[in-house]
């Protein structure tokens, strides 16, 4: 064997004993691997740290199935909501639809010419003040003056008797 090199000066003193060793340790010097099974820590056996592990697996296995548990809760309930959002648009899908139908037909484009006074010759356009009071249930054109209705006659007395006890259907005759 070749002579060691020797050794560079450093500042920090290093103990033979530790440079010993470590080379003492290597695989080729045939030394046995160092047992831990001696050195217990205070209180802790293989008996222990097996309980442990498994206490802590079990916690493990039950925080993560409680996790997707409420996760598959989420989801369901995210689904309830989505198909309660697409049963709404159908409806709306379904209305638009059907506006559409009644914008196309001719009844409908006739009367919104009519608005833009594109009628007939022989239409006369009106139109009705925005605060114009309602029509008096007895006006020309009411149904209470239409042909064919009979007109309730009542006698002076009924008159007074209704006027003065209120009508017979109120009061439950």
């Amino acid at each position: 064997m070749p002579p060691k090199p020797p050794k560079p000066p450093s500042s920090v003193a290093v103990p033979e004993a530790i440079e010993e060793a470590g080379s003492a340790s290597s695989p080729s010097a045939g030394a046995s691997p160092v047992s831990l099974a001696g050195l217990g820590i205070a209180g802790l056996s293989r008996h222990r740290v097996g309980w442990a592990a498994t206490a802590f697996v079990t916690i493990w296995v039950v925080i993560s199935f409680a996790g997707q548990a409420s996760e598959a809760a989420r989801a369901a309930e995210r689904a309830v909501q989505e198909q309660a959002t697409n049963e709404a648009l159908v409806a709306h899908v379904a209305a638009l639809r059907d506006e559409l139908n009644l914008v196309q037909t001719q009844r409908w484009i006739l009367q919104q010419a009519r608005g833009y006074g594109l009628g007939s010759k022989s239409e006369r356009p009106f139109e009705i003040a925005a605060g114009a009071p309602s029509i008096a249930p007895d006006a020309p054109g009411s149904p209470a003056r239409r042909l064919g209705t009979e007109k309730q006659q009542q006698t002076p007395l009924e008159s007074w008797l209704v006027a003065l006890f209120g009508s017979a259907s109120a009061t439950g005759q």
